[in-house]
């Protein structure tokens, strides 16, 4: 457990003198018992069940003392909770290496059999959003709550030449941010001193050339945030191949963190690369694994290799509980807080039952 404001933790140093103000006025009242009471009332008066009750309100009302001391400089703890994740945008390749078959049945019926497994995981509440990339991206469902709608988009999906990653993490993204045009063509080789850039990405690269700095080009674009704080989105992105066309997928990542959205990356195929043959066509294709764990790791997001169907549906299976349950540090002052608010009430509760008082 962390505290946001450890310099009032010195304050719980009033526990001990309470206690030993209370042990005082425990003396003090037994001399007081002993010199105007009988032997018999004072036998009585110390038996085991009294002196249980003598001093559990005490007690309890000390630990809401504690409690509240502790609230007071605002602990944190890192808990599994549900995310704030209203809309989950899927990014998917449908480059014609997609048609391939070492992943059965092809790595395209793969892919979109385990979409529809995530999709049916997903809360009835989370908004789900269909990108497709290949020579160029596209939006083929916007954000819905319609499972129908989703399932039937991915039955529309028609294969292209090319892959363009980088386009398939903007058209994304624009999905998420309407109201902000995005564009590479104005560029900075280096992070902004007060963009997430500089201070998200733990990869020791600093930001590739090309990488974006003030990209947006809207009247007034929104200022930059820190990496992976923004809750309300992320996107899930899933290609087999390297970019062979459009803009620079790692510059496109940079503007994604700047926006604060995870990228969680999913490649398939082979990272060693091979030539694909089909009916009539023939093509080689190598899985770049080192540009999608570069998104990944700057968007604040991770990446995984699926080489089977069965690793694909796995993949897919532990976004869903990294997208509906997310591991993170949070605040918990109102836990204490509460705590020691019920311990307080109870104190006081058992006094006035037991003493007909309040201590």
């Amino acid at each position: 457990m962390k505290f946001l404001w450890p310099e009032l933790l010195p304050a719980l140093a009033v526990l001990p003198l309470l206690v030993a103000l209370y042990v005082w006025l425990l003396r003090r009242r037994s001399r007081a018992a002993i010199r105007y009471a009988g032997l018999g009332l004072v036998r009585e008066a110390m038996s085991g069940g009294q002196a249980i009750r003598r001093h559990l309100p005490p007690a309890l009302f000390l630990l809401a003392i504690a409690a509240m001391l502790v609230a007071v400089a605002r602990p944190t703890a890192v808990l599994t909770l549900p995310s704030a994740h209203e809309t989950v945008i899927l990014a998917m390749d449908v480059s014609g290496s997609m048609r391939a078959d070492d992943v059965e049945p092809t790595r395209m019926a793969a892919a979109q059999a385990a979409a529809r497994a995530f999709i049916d995981e997903q809360p009835r509440s989370t908004r789900i959003g269909i990108v497709t990339f290949g020579g160029a991206a596209a939006l083929v469902q916007p954000p819905t709550q319609s499972r129908e709608d989703l399932l039937a988009a991915l039955e529309r999906f028609e294969y292209q030449r090319g892959t363009a990653v980088g386009s398939g993490l903007l058209v994304s993204l624009k999905t998420i941010f309407p109201d902000v045009e995005f564009d590479l063509r104005k560029q900075d080789p280096r992070p902004s001193a007060s963009g997430p850039a500089a201070r998200a990405a733990p990869l020791d690269r600093g930001r590739p050339l090309g990488a974006p700095g003030a990209a947006e080009t809207a009247k007034s674009p929104p200022q930059p945030v820190p990496a992976g704080s923004y809750q309300s989105a992320v996107i899930i992105l899933l290609t087999d191949g390297q970019t062979t066309t459009g803009p620079d997928p790692i510059a496109s990542a940079w503007m994604t963190a700047e926006r604060g959205v995870r990228v969680y990356t999913v490649g398939i195929g082979t990272p060693n690369g091979e030539i694909l043959i089909g009916e009539g066509w023939s093509m080689r294709v190598r899985l770049d694994e080192e540009t999608l764990k570069g998104i990944a790791d700057i968007t604040r997001g991770e990446y995984f290799y699926a080489g089977t169907a069965e690793d694909l549906k796995k993949v897919y299976e532990s976004l869903t509980t990294r997208v509906v349950l997310e591991t993170r540090e949070t605040e918990v002052t109102a836990l204490f807080s509460a705590a020691g608010a019920a311990l307080a009430v109870l104190s006081a509760l058992l006094s006035m039952l037991w003493f007909r008082r309040v201590f």
